[in-house]
């Protein structure tokens, strides 16, 4: 497995390598830090400004981001020859991303330090940003690394069961683990007290969908690898998958790949599961 890490010198991004290392046995690593120098990037704005000791500034920051990468470099169980380490002037989620289709990436995995929807919206973050325009499975790491016992599966429909199915299936977890699939099913409110039969029939048909979900995939995945368990609950998706996640160590999901205004007017189920959740998020495309 190829994973691609953005590291800086956050606990958090520490976190972020030990969490890959619990999770899988990757074959080969790239560890990858920006050098992000704001609107001072340009060595011509910096001229335009007249700043003193500019360069010093600059250069101290790149070697700032080498001292990183060779920190984060030993404490890895691997051969020199299977880390890669990139140090780059600019934003660093778009430098993980470029990275990852540079070495075509099996997983991309960046730490969460906690901000806010909001704060995310005015001042940005690298996870924000690498879970909003990656195109490949990404790993969000909250808190503290921990060994993976239990994971939380959540499915939505047929499409996106399917392609966590298989990522399951192909990149199995390093150790054994218990995998709970869960299916929440939104309620249905009804205005007109005279259609609750139907509403009721149409109920009834969502959670027998939801059921026979969870029960296909888990059959599917059930061997040597994972022990099964299944749920269907009514709820707010988000929510209620946080609340299921409480006594997990992982939550894996899928996305739906809206990009642009599609995202902006339907929203993301897995974007919301990520602000919610305190555990790690694997998020499949």
């Amino acid at each position: 497995m190829k994973v691609v890490i953005g590291v800086d010198w956050s606990e958090q991004a520490f976190a972020t390598v030990q969490q890959v290392l619990h999770l899988y046995h990757p074959t080969e690593l790239t560890l990858v830090h920006g050098v992000d120098l704001g609107l001072f990037g340009s060595p011509i704005v910096a001229q335009a400004a007249n700043l003193q000791g500019y360069d010093d500034f600059r250069k101290a920051l790149i070697d700032a981001g080498n001292q990183v990468l060779a920190r984060t470099a030993n404490m890895l169980p691997f051969d020199s020859e299977s880390i890669k380490q990139v140090n780059e002037i600019g934003s660093p989620a778009e430098i993980i991303l470029k990275q990852a289709d540079a070495v075509g990436a099996d997983l991309v995995a960046v730490g969460a330090r906690g901000q806010s929807r909001v704060a995310e919206l005015v001042l940005g973050s690298v996870s924000h940003r690498v879970l909003m325009h990656a195109a490949r499975p990404t790993l969000i790491v909250k808190g503290t690394a921990r060994p993976i016992q239990r994971v939380l599966v959540a499915v939505e429909g047929r499409e996106d069961a399917e392609r966590i199915k298989e990522w399951l299936l192909v990149h199995p977890f390093a150790n054994p683990v218990e995998l709970c699939i869960l299916s929440v099913v939104v309620p249905i409110r009804v205005a007109d007290p005279f259609n609750i039969a139907a509403f009721e029939s149409w109920s009834t048909t969502l959670n027998s969908y939801a059921e026979d979900l969870v029960k296909t995939v888990g059959a599917e995945l059930m061997g040597s690898r994972y022990s099964i368990s299944t749920r269907v609950v009514t709820g707010e998706v988000a929510a209620t998958v946080a609340e299921q996640a409480k006594e997990m160590d992982l939550v894996v999901v899928a996305s739906h790949g809206r990009k642009g205004l599609e995202r902006f007017l339907l929203g993301s189920t897995s974007h919301a599961i990520v602000h919610h959740v305190h555990c790690p998020i694997l998020v499949i495309r």
